[in-house]
């Protein structure tokens, strides 16, 4: 069960990684983005280390309000979560 759970959340971030990576080639070629709200969801199922590390390494949506907001919301609530669960024991 945990080893199922990790794939899917190596996929859900990679996935996510993948978005951020087409949504900036996408912003430099002037051609339609990803909707910010289908780059959040993917954060919010489990997405966010994959978020918060294509944020950084395309450098895309660092300073973008409120998604900035947004997200570090998803992720606060994400780690209370892990933590009223009693995650890592």
């Amino acid at each position: 069960m945990l080893t199922a759970t990790l794939c899917a959340l190596l996929l859900v971030n990679l996935w996510t990684i993948l978005r951020f990576r087409e949504d900036k080639r996408r912003a430099v070629a002037g051609a339609r983005r990803i909707p910010e709200a289908d780059l959040l969801a993917l954060a919010l199922i489990g997405g966010t280390p994959g978020a918060f590390f294509a944020r950084h390494r395309f450098r895309h949506k660092t300073r973008k309000q409120p998604f900035s907001t947004w997200l570090w919301l998803i992720a606060a609530i994400q780690a209370g979560a892990l933590i009223g669960f009693g995650w890592p024991r």
